[in-house]
């Protein structure tokens, strides 16, 4: 029996999108806000010496050149992103991918639009929707746009909570990064009918790696986890000491200790003790 790998996990995310530009281009053509003329018919991988080194930013997993029906070319960055700062994170990434591509003294004219695409294994807004795009936009006037950068987020978690029942190929495509997992016991059988996505689960397969890239991975989600207990500590220390500021100043105001275990359940014994 199969056992799988998280697609979300760095390793297995740059072995499935990072070397097979079928692959690729159908899970692009999938998740792009791409009108039906614009769907991508070839792509290829930037060579590394035209991917930013961005130091203490996390460098883009996947940067591909496409080419769309119109024959208008656009490069696309992918990454997984954990960090609580992404928004900054994704801009700045876009950003300095759109500079990068004309060498000094070139017409401006050259540069070729850049969307910058992340995977985000947690929730980055409090509304319901999960699928977000960013571009420039006139105020006064949304149908008019500046061609540039486009950035599109999605959050997993929320998707994977709508369980969406169309098997509309972007549906199948987050329900392959977002459900195949080391519990994965048998595939589904729908998105096996997808040539694309059949090969992906083929590539996450824990016997398709080494065992010292096992072991990376195991560390990789290691460390995801290490990030997220200590922001959620964090947030816990900064809400308790929010709570100690109110309570103190709703005692200075002269609210009676037992009013004020009424509205935060609080005990009156921990209230005065604030006092």
């Amino acid at each position: 029996m199969a056992r799988y790998l998280k697609p979300t996990s760095d390793l297995v995310f740059k072995r499935i999108f990072g070397e097979h530009e079928k692959i690729v281009k159908s899970f692009l053509n999938a998740i792009l806000p791409l009108k039906n003329d614009e769907k991508i018919v070839s792509l290829s991988y930037l060579p590394t010496e035209q991917i930013p080194v961005l130091h203490e930013f996390k460098r883009p997993i996947v940067d591909v050149k496409c080419i769309d029906e119109k024959k208008r070319v656009f490069i696309v960055e992918m990454q997984m992103a954990w960090a609580t700062d992404f928004m900054q994170r994704m801009l700045f990434n876009t950003s300095t991918a759109y500079v990068k591509q004309l060498p000094r003294g070139q017409d401006y004219h050259l540069l070729q639009p850049v969307y910058g695409v992340a995977l985000l294994g947690d929730n980055f807004e409090n509304s319901s929707a999960w699928y977000h795009h960013y571009k420039m936009v006139n105020v006064q006037d949304t149908n008019q746009t500046i061609e540039g950068l486009q950035m599109v987020f999605i959050e997993l978690q929320k998707f994977q909570s709508k369980k969406l029942a169309e098997r509309t190929l972007q549906n199948l495509w987050l329900r392959f990064l977002s459900e195949l997992d080391e519990h994965t016991v048998d595939v589904p059988s729908d998105m096996l009918s997808v040539t694309e996505i059949q090969e992906a689960v083929t590539l996450a397969q824990e016997s398709a790696y080494t065992q010292g890239e096992l072991d990376w991975y195991e560390k990789y989600w290691d460390s995801v986890s290490s990030e997220k207990t200590l922001m959620r500590s964090k947030f816990d220390e900064g809400k308790a000491e929010a709570e100690r500021t109110i309570i103190q100043s709703m005692l200075k105001k002269g609210m009676a200790p037992e009013a004020i275990a009424d509205m935060t359940g609080l005990s009156i014994e921990a209230i005065r003790a604030l006092g």
